[in-house]
């Protein structure tokens, strides 16, 4: 992984949070194809990267508070053990224009990281067994590396197991 990367141009809010840390991340940028039926398994794939490794961005409503849950693209969201980690009683999916004003980030491109409103944050516990993980960097064919633990402090993310098979 390279050390910190610079601002760039055109960066992302996500990149410009993760650069204004002084975390360490890599930036991985692919052609995104439209017609992809699955915006993580797509990365997971053009990157060449295990999709354990993946973790795609979805955001729930849990108990009428929008939480950002992070699991692996290899795997779905468990949304009653997404509800239990933040001390909810029932969760489901937001409503994709609530979570793309909220965030904002478009579908297919929410990152957990350098959202317009912090939300509260959950990271699936299967990410701690790698050493580093891909998320998205806030655009559709772009992804960002970095260590669970950078990830997890950034966004204030509890971790627990919130992904199933």
């Amino acid at each position: 992984m390279a050390k910190k990367q610079r601002k760039q141009q055109g960066g992302t809010p996500a990149t410009v949070a993760l650069t204004a840390a002084g975390t360490a991340f890599t930036v991985h940028a692919y052609e995104h194809d439209p017609a992809s039926p699955s915006y993580g398994e797509e990365a997971a794939e053009a990157l060449g990267v295990a999709p354990e490794r993946v973790f795609k961005t979805l955001v729930a409503d849990v108990d009428g508070e929008l939480t950002v849950a992070v699991v692996p693209v290899a795997g779905q969201l468990d949304l009653k053990a997404l509800a239990t980690a933040v001390g909810g009683k029932r969760a489901a999916m937001a409503d994709p224009a609530a979570a793309e004003r909220t965030t904002g980030y478009v579908r297919g491109g929410i990152s957990p990281l350098g959202q317009r409103k912090r939300l509260r944050t959950v990271l699936d516990a299967s990410a701690s067994a790698h050493p580093t993980i891909c998320v998205s960097a806030g655009r559709r064919g772009l992804e960002v590396e970095l260590a669970p633990a950078d990830l997890a402090s950034l966004t204030g993310a509890v971790l627990a197991p919130i992904g199933r098979v």
